[in-house]
């Protein structure tokens, strides 16, 4: 992308509402490196997208919504955070998706969705897809790991209308069902798009090893 060329703002929204059951603790206040759990996320977002145009990152909160929202206000981050409640934070994830493009800056041109149990998530990753957003500017942008589809992925302003439609009895599967012709596959050479925690196992197998 040309230096001259103006990025057009985007925000990430990170879905963070989760009760953590199978985990049996608060999973994204736990350690992670130097870090936390939801702080290793927060920062492959600001290293990745600081100079595509990443102006904001939105958490949205639920179970839990006091501890993370404890550990957001710590968190040192060159890009500003905000957050949002989602009373409804027991359904589906797409409930946490829709409250979180609700509340997106009135700037913003498309959401980076992205998962708050996602440590392993590389700035790499979210470089080339904002990149990808910023230089060709595709509506729908997944990335694609051995042609499956992970995290995060990006989504144009143009079809929030489409998802804020969506009732509480569809997915975030129906609506990438619907929009497949609209999909663009970036593939990328990491299974980490693929990777979430959700068992005490996930997190002793995943975990980076102590320094």
């Amino acid at each position: 992308m040309h230096s001259s060329a103006p990025s057009k703002p985007v925000e990430a929204i990170v879905l963070a509402a989760g009760r953590s059951l199978r985990m049996g603790r608060p999973k994204l206040t736990l350690p992670w490196g130097k870090t936390t759990v939801l702080g290793a996320v927060i920062q492959a977002l600001a290293d990745g997208g600081a100079t595509l145009g990443l102006q904001g990152i939105l958490v949205v909160t639920g179970g839990h919504h006091w501890l993370v929202e404890e550990l957001l206000r710590q968190l040192p981050c060159p890009i500003p955070i905000r957050w949002t409640y989602n009373p409804n934070y027991e359904g589906e994830m797409l409930l946490s998706l829709q409250e979180g493009l609700r509340h997106t800056l009135s700037t913003t041109q498309a959401a980076l969705v992205t998962l708050g149990d996602q440590p392993q998530i590389l700035s790499s990753t979210v470089q080339a897809i904002l990149q990808c957003y910023q230089e060709e500017g595709h509506w729908l942008i997944a990335p694609s790991y051995q042609m499956r589809r992970g995290h995060p992925w990006l989504v144009a302003r143009p079809l929030w209308k489409d998802l804020l439609a969506l009732s509480t009895s569809h997915t975030l599967r129906d609506f990438f069902r619907i929009h497949a012709g609209k999909v663009y596959h970036l593939m990328v050479e990491t299974p980490t798009v693929l990777k979430d925690l959700d068992t005490p196992e996930d997190y002793a197998r995943e975990r980076p090893q102590e320094e």
